[in-house]
């Protein structure tokens, strides 16, 4: 399991959140929703351990495998060796990766099916690929917690349904409990167990099927939404664009 006890952040005078219970229990995977400047980021580097928190407490596995976005990372590595970066626990701090390490990194590797792209350079490879090396790299870890942050957020729809069908595996898998954040709400809605909605006053969490609903979702967004029943699949969240977004919930 991993979750926060009356968690709090700050920056300066502004709490970005605060007296926020929050936990995953494993084998489950929950969907972080919020507009921009509403605190998603922030909140997965707490859950990470990454951000300091200024009140309460953290409880996690001692290994997480996480996956940012992938624009700001070094490229000049092999894609085998940005994978087997994943494995520097493992290695530890003077130690060189041996064959276990390289057999995991392969594997992961596989597992996202981008073996044949091992010994290219992670500078020519699409975001879309890129993006899959840096699942494969959480996956080498060895974790059984992944955190995804915003990962399909600049991809196109091809890229984006790969990754998405991905993270779908890993959900169905029970070995994996899986926490990501999006600014769809119809990935939440396909790859989620439960919701937690980063409201202007605090935390709406709870099952998909509860709390993605079309008022919920004009509350977060501001933006009419409606759930639309697709023949022979799941719903739809469908934004009704001829409608101005309410003011206050525009661009952050």
């Amino acid at each position: 399991m991993i979750r926060l006890d009356g968690a709090g952040v700050r920056f300066g005078a502004r709490w970005v959140f605060r007296g926020l219970d929050l936990s995953v229990k494993e084998g489950a995977c929950l969907a972080l929703l919020g507009p921009n400047g509403r605190g998603k980021t922030t909140l997965i580097r707490s859950l990470l351990g990454l951000q300091p928190l200024h009140e309460g407490g953290r409880a996690a596995p001692a290994l997480i495998g996480y996956v940012p976005q992938a624009g700001n990372l070094p490229a000049r590595y092999r894609v085998l060796d940005m994978v087997v970066m994943g494995r520097a626990r493992s290695i530890g701090v003077f130690g060189a990766p041996g064959r276990d390490d390289y057999d995991a990194a392969r594997s992961a590797l596989t597992r996202v099916g981008l073996a044949a792209l091992s010994e290219r350079s992670f500078s020519v490879l699409s975001g879309g690929e890129r993006q899959l090396v840096l699942v494969a790299r959480a996956i080498a870890t060895g974790a059984k917690t992944i955190v995804l942050d915003e990962s399909s957020s600049a991809l196109d729809l091809a890229n984006q349904n790969h990754l998405l069908a991905l993270i779908r595996d890993l959900t169905r898998d029970p070995a994996f409990t899986v926490i990501f954040s999006t600014h769809h709400p119809q990935h939440a809605l396909h790859l989620a167990d439960d919701v937690a909605m980063l409201m202007q006053g605090g935390i709406l969490r709870g099952p998909v099927d509860t709390v993605l609903t079309e008022e919920n979702l004009h509350k977060l967004y501001g933006v009419e939404v409606r759930r639309i029943p697709v023949p022979g699949g799941s719903d739809a969240l469908v934004p009704m664009l001829d409608r101005l977004p309410t003011p206050g919930n525009t661009f952050r």
